[in-house]
């Protein structure tokens, strides 16, 4: 075997790794998932999708628990100014907000369940990540952590799937 074929096949391997390697990391974006990532680490959410008028103003409403590592993504049309409140809201929540790319704009911590006060989340959201109230502090979510999911995937995201 010659030198420049044992390159030539060095090189396949690369290629074909690096093809399965970009195709799990797509395969890690999915409509159920939300990955978030800083200079603290990452951590990951299974989530529902709150993408209707309709579904973002049930949001969470009315339910008892959430498991630790599920949330609801509230996603917009188009980046907009977002105001939340805890009517009917059972669980205390911690509330993240995004922009367009994926940045982390907003950390709304310990929410009160039942609290009518507007939680305003600044100019130019595009998404919300609602999860269990403590999760935020305790992973160390904050301005400036990347969120990954599909909804991302037709901007300028900063983390792309």
């Amino acid at each position: 075997m010659r030198l420049s074929d044992s390159l030539k096949g060095t090189a396949l391997i690369l290629a074909a790794l690096t093809l399965c390697w970009a195709e799990a990391a797509r395969a890690a974006c999915s409509d159920k998932t939300v990955d978030l990532r800083g200079d603290w680490g990452q951590a990951g959410f299974v989530v529902e999708l709150a993408d209707t008028a309709e579904e973002r103003s049930q949001g969470l409403m009315f339910r008892e628990t959430m498991a630790r590592r599920s949330g609801m993504l509230f996603v917009y049309d188009q980046p907009q100014r977002a105001v939340f409140w805890m009517k009917n809201t059972l669980i205390p929540l911690d509330m993240i907000f995004t922009d367009r790319a994926g940045r982390v704009t907003h950390v709304h911590h310990d929410a009160i369940p039942g609290d009518l006060t507007p939680i305003d989340g600044g100019q130019q959201v595009y998404a919300v990540l609602e999860i269990n109230a403590g999760l935020a502090r305790q992973y160390g979510i904050n301005v400036g952590s990347e969120l990954r999911h599909k909804i991302f995937s037709d901007g300028p995201a900063i983390w792309p799937c």
